[in-house]
């Protein structure tokens, strides 16, 4: 399945941008379905993502076609828009943030399934497939910071990757690239996982701390275990 929306001969990027005019609908639906104040804050953020992964497909996408794996990650981005209505809102975490959370989580994997399949695999797609995990790890860290839920290890678990950015501001050999690693692909898994589950109304608060400890320390150690490579190798 290929995504070439728009007139014949259009780049890659330029279509990008007509994907996500056409997903741009299903965030404020879903925006407006879960915080109707907060939809605003979707269409803001899907803006800023959309802008952003049109401008990275247009400088670092190395093929011809946006294929169906950029369309699931767009469709991921719309859906992790639509959860930021509730930090606005001021909507409780519960059920409909705890399925939207799932849903966006699920298709995870596929776009990157997609790209191998169709031979369209890049750096930019796993940037974004990156980038838009790192969104709704730190929305729904956010969602759950102001609601109470859990303590200061939610900074870890929303947060972690954009600390490590900014360090890398200051210490530019953390800006190096990484190898592949299914280690980090699994404790992303995991924290996600968590955050999500922390937002369903019938996980005890007796679970919940020591679930978000545990998730906390695997993120701390994965990206210690990156840091420490990235030293030994500059």
């Amino acid at each position: 399945m290929s995504v070439d929306i728009g007139p014949s001969g259009a780049s890659p990027a330029w279509r990008m941008a007509l994907v996500c005019t056409a997903i741009a609908p299903l965030a404020l639906a879903l925006g407006w379905g879960l915080a109707p104040s907060g939809v605003a804050v979707t269409a803001a953020i899907f803006l800023a993502g959309a802008i952003i992964a049109t401008r990275g497909m247009s400088l670092h996408y190395p093929h011809g076609r946006v294929g169906a794996c950029n369309l699931v990650t767009a469709i991921r981005l719309a859906m992790t828009a639509g959860l930021a209505a509730s930090l606005a809102g001021g909507v409780l975490p519960g059920w409909p943030v705890f399925v939207l959370a799932i849903l966006t989580l699920s298709l995870d994997g596929i776009d990157g399934w997609l790209a191998r399949r169709q031979g369209l695999s890049s750096a930019f797609g796993a940037r974004f497939d990156m980038e838009v995990d790192s969104a709704l790890a730190a929305i729904l860290a956010l969602s759950l910071m102001l609601n109470g839920r859990a303590g200061p290890e939610l900074l870890v678990l929303g947060f972690a990757r954009y600390a490590f950015v900014a360090a890398g501001v200051a210490l530019p050999w953390l800006q190096a690239p990484l190898p592949g690693s299914f280690r980090r692909k699994t404790v992303c898994v995991l924290q996600i996982g968590t955050l999500a589950a922390l937002t369903a109304p019938l996980l005890p608060e007796i679970l919940a701390r020591p679930a978000a400890l545990v998730a906390a320390a695997l993120v701390a150690w994965s990206f210690g275990r990156d840091i420490l490579w990235l030293a030994r190798t500059r």
